[in-house]
């Protein structure tokens, strides 16, 4: 075979490669499309199949299962990462190869631990206030503000739109949030006269909190270095993201005396339960409540 008939052999497979890989790729995104999957997941498992192609150097669609859970042992036990981690891989390749592959009885095994449930750390209102105050840019602190008297995710309120915003009914409209779900949350009036203050001098169109060029909304990224930028300014020491917002108004409701089905339907919980972890949160419950060894009657000793 003359050399230029052999050069093209392995450019041939390589753009053979390429389109496959591509197609593939298309096929999963569409898969999970389908089946109203937030894009934030729908990243998250693209990036699980384009890790394990990269390990083994071929197309996802040619490596077996036993070297899919060889390549999730070598995440686990080489590169340690965390079983958390460990776990959204292994979702996204069960999904490619379940879903986008047809291998229905696909299945990977992965040791799952115990993972130590951990309840996230309250900002109180003075911190929530402190927080406001040492944050001087007019829209970084309508954001945050935002944020916490709405209740929303940082996606959310990087999404939001002018038109959300209801002053007639005194509601924030969330469009399309976690879940594919829309919902309605609190206007606060304050709020409502900061946001009239800082469209006067931003004068957003669509994007309520928009780049610079207004093309499009705030990068959550940015929002989250907002917040921390104004904890460090604030001196508070707890560690929680611009998520403890969120947690924040949750619990602050709970401790007003809000019905507990009332905030699951603000923050847009599918189930009662993930609501009714701030009851462990809320002051006014452990306030409420007697220790047993104040119920005791016991004898009263002198001396010391």
């Amino acid at each position: 075979m003359p050399w230029a008939a052999r050069s093209v052999v392995p450019i041939v497979s390589s753009i053979s490669k390429v389109i496959t890989m591509t197609a593939l790729r298309q096929q999963m995104e569409n898969d999970m499309v389908l089946r109203g999957m937030a894009v934030r997941t729908r990243q998250s498992y693209i990036e699980a199949v384009r890790g394990l192609a990269k390990f083994y150097r071929r197309r996802p669609d040619a490596i077996s299962v036993e070297e899919v859970q060889g390549y999730l042992l070598h995440l686990l036990q080489e590169r340690r990462l965390s079983y958390s981690t460990c776990n959204l891989v292994t979702n996204g390749l069960r999904f490619f190869y379940r879903i986008t592959l047809g291998q229905n009885e696909t299945e990977f095994c992965l040791p799952r631990p115990r993972v130590p449930q951990r309840l996230p750390e309250i900002l109180s209102r003075e911190e929530i206030e402190r927080l406001f105050a040492v944050t001087s840019n007019l829209k970084h602190r309508v954001l945050l503000m935002t944020t916490y008297s709405a209740g929303l995710r940082v996606s959310e309120v990087a999404r939001l739109k002018v038109s959300d915003i209801d002053s007639q009914r005194m509601t924030l409209r969330v469009d399309q949030g976690k879940g594919a779900k829309d919902r309605y949350t609190l206007l606060s009036k304050r709020l409502l006269s900061d946001l009239r203050r800082y469209w006067q001098a931003y004068r957003p169109r669509e994007w309520l909190f928009p780049l610079r060029d207004g093309r499009g909304p705030i990068d959550p990224r940015s929002a989250q270095k907002i917040y921390y930028h104004a904890k460090e300014k604030a001196g508070i020491r707890k560690q929680c993201g611009i998520h403890g917002l969120r947690h924040a108004f949750a619990t602050h409701l709970l401790e007003a005396g809000v019905d507990l089905h009332r905030i699951q339907r603000l923050l847009g919980h599918g189930h009662i339960t993930t609501t009714m972890r701030y009851f462990h949160l809320a002051q006014r419950h452990l306030e409420s409540t007697a220790s047993p060894l104040d119920l005791l009657t016991l004898p009263q000793k002198t001396g010391a």
